[in-house]
């Protein structure tokens, strides 16, 4: 296979779509380091899994030898990416922007190389461009083909408002091609219109046009939905090592290899062929890749060292397998005479709400440090260090303090 070909290889690995590959090859062929970028609106001021989809790809062009450009959306998170939405979404404020986009910063080079990274802000430009300016951007597209994106066709159709500035997102979205004179974009399938738009603004503005790279939606925890931290199916990056491991973990065996493909830098496209044909045969336990997913995952964003403390403390937790003091300890701060049993469960994160955790202890789903448990009104009094646990895989290993 030429040097080419593996490149393109490394490169579909995942992906949906690649329009147009011909093209793509085309530039690989130059020799030279392209241009590929990704932007993030900072909606929200911390990353996912999901997120990293893209980042990983970004890093598999980074270690391919090209430039990638982390663009932080500054100026197109102001208005509002109308993107799935079935109504208008609320712009955020320009001190909700700058709070976000310092901790996209902060989060990114767990995965991107600092080095051949530019960080950049769209406001470098838009902050710079008049009224005429975006007016004359503006006249670069018609309503009618606006009209002709899924989302924006739905609300019409139901009479739902649109908003003016719900129109100028994919035109900024694709003027940023132009300004940053992207070869490739890459985006989720979700996407494709407003990546669309940057070919279409590229070729207008005398440039070539963009390859675009489109990757799947992560699927979350649930293994149904896009991962969003609305509906509380993620993984945050900036989790402890133990939670990533943990989650991880809970994940359905098929969503597994999904994950695997989407995720992994240390399992390769054959292995994980090899892998999966190894577990339908019987020879593999599934349990076990899983496991050394979740190590990779933890290791990435807090170090090998972590990881194998969050693997440890695991099997201690689940399996009865080493020292559960490998689980990190959190402290939770009661008052003198102690908490009930339920708030000690709901404070310690494995139960949402004292209805709950009380539900879980009549069912004897509740164990402290291996015992089964299911007395509802059982005080806990400060000096109390021990493992909790809410079925198998949910655990927590605390020491009550007084102070509450």
């Amino acid at each position: 296979m030429s040097e080419i070909e593996n490149a393109l290889a490394q490169i579909r690995r995942g992906a949906e779509s690649v329009i147009k590959e011909e093209e793509l090859r085309e530039r690989l062929a130059l020799g030279r380091p392209l241009r590929i970028k990704a932007g993030f609106d900072p909606t929200a001021p911390d990353l996912h899994l999901g997120h990293t989809v893209l980042l990983n790809k970004m890093r598999q062009f980074q270690d391919l030898g090209h430039r990638v450009i982390f663009l932080i959306g500054d100026f197109t998170g102001m208005i509002g990416d109308p993107t799935g939405k079935s109504a208008t979404r609320r712009p955020l404020t320009r001190e909700d922007v700058e709070a976000n986009a310092r901790t996209y910063a902060d989060q990114v080079f767990k995965v991107l190389d600092r080095e051949r990274t530019e960080l950049r802000f769209n406001s470098e430009w838009f902050g710079r461009m008049t009224a005429a300016d975006m007016i004359r951007l503006a006249a670069q597209h018609t309503v009618a083909r606006m009209l002709e994106r899924d989302d924006f066709a739905k609300r019409y159709a139901a009479q739902q408002p649109i908003a003016i500035h719900e129109f100028l997102y994919p035109l900024v979205q694709g003027y940023d091609s132009v300004a940053l004179e992207a070869d490739v974009e890459l985006g989720g399938t979700d996407q494709t219109f407003n990546l669309l738009m940057g070919r279409a603004l590229q070729a207008h503005y005398g440039q070539p046009p963009q390859v675009v790279l489109t990757m799947p939606l992560l699927e979350g925890l649930d293994g149904a939905n896009k991962m969003s931290k609305s509906l509380g199916n993620y993984i945050g990056i900036h989790e402890p090592a133990i939670d990533i491991v943990g989650k991880t973990m809970k994940i359905d065996d098929s969503l597994m290899w999904r994950w695997i493909e989407l995720l992994s830098f240390e399992i390769g496209a054959g292995e994980a062929l090899q892998l999966r044909a190894d577990v339908q045969a019987g020879r593999v336990n599934p349990r076990e890749i899983k496991l050394r997913l979740a190590h990779e995952l933890a290791a990435r964003f807090h170090g090998p060292s972590e990881a194998e403390r969050a693997v440890a403390g695991w099997q201690a937790a689940v399996r009865g397998e080493g020292d559960v003091h490998a689980v990190p300890l959190t402290e939770i701060a009661v008052a003198e005479a102690g908490m009930r049993l339920p708030a000690v469960l709901v404070a310690a994160g494995l139960a949402p709400s004292n209805s709950e955790a009380t539900r879980k202890l009549r069912e004897r789903a509740v164990r402290i440090d291996g015992e089964h448990v299911e007395d509802v009104a059982r005080m806990l009094a400060p000096g109390f260090e021990g493992l909790l646990q809410i079925g198998k895989r949910n655990f927590a290993r605390v020491r009550l303090v007084q102070g509450g």
